[in-house]
């Protein structure tokens, strides 16, 4: 079981560092006026586990940080990525 945890987290880390970078990427674009991501993207992103780059992201660069209905299924995302460890012990103890 500990190694579908330490996979899990790695699998975290990795996207985490993606997302955090797309982050970057789309708020650069958005202050020079370039091509954007899609937020569909920037969830999808989050939904595969890098809701945590996702979130210092949000808060480092102060990008995706207003908008309400980002907000709304950005941390619907999390919700969602923290319910897999927390039935993956359930499924383990109980």
């Amino acid at each position: 079981m500990i190694r579908v945890y330490m996979g899990l987290a790695l699998w975290y880390l990795v996207l985490s560092l993606i997302t955090f970078g797309v982050y970057w990427w789309d708020k650069r674009a958005a202050i020079h006026g370039h091509w954007r991501v899609r937020e569909r993207n920037l969830h999808l992103l989050a939904l595969l586990g890098g809701w945590p780059g996702a979130w210092l992201a949000r808060h480092w660069l102060r990008h995706k940080s207003r908008k309400p209905s980002f907000r709304l299924v950005f941390w619907l995302t999390v919700l969602a990525n923290l319910t897999l460890p927390v039935a993956l012990w359930w499924g383990r103890w109980g």
